[in-house]
């Protein structure tokens, strides 16, 4: 094993900041899981033919802005960039447009779902949540989870047929929701 020019084992300095900087040693684990949500998110929707679906999110479309995260004075643009949602839907008719976050959550958590919410309609008024679960797909404007306390509806068929949601609801579980968390 490798030392610092402290004499420190390295892996054991990498292990320390990553727990420092994220909190929990599940902080990859979680982010493969979200990255998986998104895949199924815009699979299924690009599926459906009624959307052109495109990656907004900070980690698409600023990932270079990521490197500037600590300098003092890019902190506040970078901060309001990295709130932004994964997703804009393009409806096929080009009339409307849906911001749209994804999310995984093993279990629905009212209380989770509205503090998310809240955060979003500070800078997205307009935006929806599409939540993974074990229950299925959950999918609400920001101002009715609001609205409802945190409670996401079933994802509409009007916006997914059944069937596709069945066939990505098979493949969510295969990737999300046989593994533990």
């Amino acid at each position: 094993m490798t030392a610092d020019r402290h004499g420190e084992n390295v892996r054991t300095n990498c292990y320390r900041w990553h727990v420092a900087y994220n909190g929990s040693v599940n902080f990859e684990y979680n982010l493969i899981k979200g990255r998986i949500a998104e895949s199924v998110f815009e699979t299924m929707f690009h599926a459906t033919k009624k959307f052109t679906v495109l990656r907004f999110g900070y980690e698409s479309t600023v990932s270079m802005l990521a490197q500037y995260r600590n300098i003092a004075t890019k902190t506040e643009v970078i901060e309001q960039v990295s709130g932004s949602p994964d997703f804009v839907l393009v409806t096929e008719d080009r009339k409307q447009v849906y911001f749209v976050e994804v999310k995984y959550r093993a279990l629905m958590d009212d209380g989770e779902m509205l503090a998310i919410a809240k955060k979003l309609s500070m800078r997205w008024g307009l935006c929806y949540l599409f939540v993974i679960s074990t229950d299925g797909f959950f999918f609400s404007p920001i101002h009715s989870i609001v609205n409802n306390c945190g409670r996401v509806e079933k994802l509409p068929t009007r916006w997914v047929s059944k069937s596709l949601q069945n066939q990505y609801f098979a493949l969510a579980q295969d990737f999300l929701l046989h593994h533990r968390d």
